[in-house]
């Protein structure tokens, strides 16, 4: 997974993804979890699902139980911070003894992540004349370093561009609420998302004490706590950053090697595929039914699909496995099949649009015609 606007990277906050190669030795990414979609996906006629890394953890009630005194969940936050992370507990206690309460973050969080806009709404937004334009104009500058990432993980250039695109506007917008107030407003006042964002401002206490170089107090985000110009959650930082030119830090609000190192990191961690397809264009039957997939796991066999009435048009790439997606475009409805590469970029944000509109501005910067 930002800003308190109607466009994806705010999703983060709610959906979280967020980066093969292992991150730095200083935060090893953890081996891939079998998860409760990946039973699901074992069932008869279905695929395995895809391997992912273990949830992040969250607080424990002691902290983000609302019906305790806010000091007895600040008091059990330094300790479940100093304990598992192993912060010293007068830092932690000093450090929140600065953090404000922001009403203006509760009131962001507590509007939709993102409008309830059809496709043909949502794809102009990122698929425009400025944003590809941009995307190019960005390739160009950044070229080499782009390209040795894209060579070394298999993630293509385009697609870790429209990343950035997508989430700041190629490093424009990348927040301006101070990334300590944000989680710790959330941590003890948004209880429906507490025990994730307490577990958030834990991980924030855990980086800072490994990357010295950030300043807790001074690092600026989105009104979710998301960082940089990728828009990293302080998890998705610790465990996924990469140092990408090995100057011993992991600098993802500007520094540009280190942010496309780490993006490309997160899509590998996730199982992207080097060379494999992302989507592509389906036709329905007359007689079809409706089908709508209970997740965006790729682990429907393309006969079986096909079976239902939904097939690749042809000259469309081919996979073993994918889901159906369906939208309102301009023209009528829409029917897509996304790939495993598609599931990984959702991993970032977990809105389908969202992960259509990445892909579509990345085959856009690359001048290849749009799916």
């Amino acid at each position: 997974m930002s800003r308190p606007r109607l466009l994806p990277v705010l999703a983060a906050p709610l959906l979280f993804a967020a980066c093969a190669s292992t991150a730095t030795s200083r935060a090893p990414v953890p081996p891939a979890a079998t998860t409760p979609q990946a039973a699901m996906a074992t069932a008869p006629g279905l695929l395995p699902a895809v391997p992912q890394p273990p949830e992040r953890p969250v607080a424990p009630p002691a902290v983000t139980d609302p019906s305790l005194p806010l000091e007895q969940r600040i008091a059990a936050f330094v300790d479940y911070t100093a304990t598992t992370y192993g912060v010293d507990r007068q830092r932690i206690r000093d450090v929140l003894a600065t953090a404000e309460h922001k009403q203006s973050i509760i009131d962001a969080m507590s509007r939709p992540a993102e409008a309830v806009r059809p496709w043909r709404d949502y794809r102009p937004i990122f698929i425009n004349d400025a944003r590809i334009n941009g995307g190019r104009a960005f390739y160009a500058e950044n070229r080499a370093a782009l390209d040795r990432v894209a060579a070394e993980t298999g993630v293509p250039a385009e697609y870790i561009v429209a990343i950035i695109g997508v989430e700041t506007s190629y490093g424009r917008i990348t927040g301006n609420h101070r990334v300590l107030d944000a989680l710790y407003t959330l941590a003890f006042g948004f209880p429906k998302r507490a025990p994730f964002f307490a577990g958030e401002l834990a991980q924030l206490f855990a980086l800072t004490a490994e990357e010295p170089q950030l300043d807790l107090g001074a690092l600026k985000g989105s009104y979710a706590g998301a960082m940089g110009m990728g828009q990293f959650m302080p998890s998705s930082y610790r465990l996924w950053a990469k140092d990408g030119d090995g100057d011993g830090q992991r600098d993802l609000l500007t520094h540009r090697p280190d942010v496309f190192a780490s993006i490309a990191n997160y899509f590998v961690v996730h199982g992207w595929q080097r060379g494999a397809p992302v989507v592509a264009r389906a036709t329905r039957d007359a007689a079809a039914a409706d089908f709508k997939p209970d997740n965006l796991e790729p682990v429907h066999p393309l006969p079986a699909l096909a079976a239902r009435g939904y097939r690749p048009q042809a000259g469309q790439p081919l996979a073993e496995g994918a889901t159906l997606l369906s939208f309102d475009g301009e023209a009528g409805p829409e029917y897509w099949l996304g790939y495993r590469n598609f599931y990984v970029i959702s991993r970032y944000n977990r809105s389908p649009m969202y992960s259509l509109a990445v892909h579509q501005l990345a085959q856009a910067i690359a001048g290849r015609p749009a799916q």
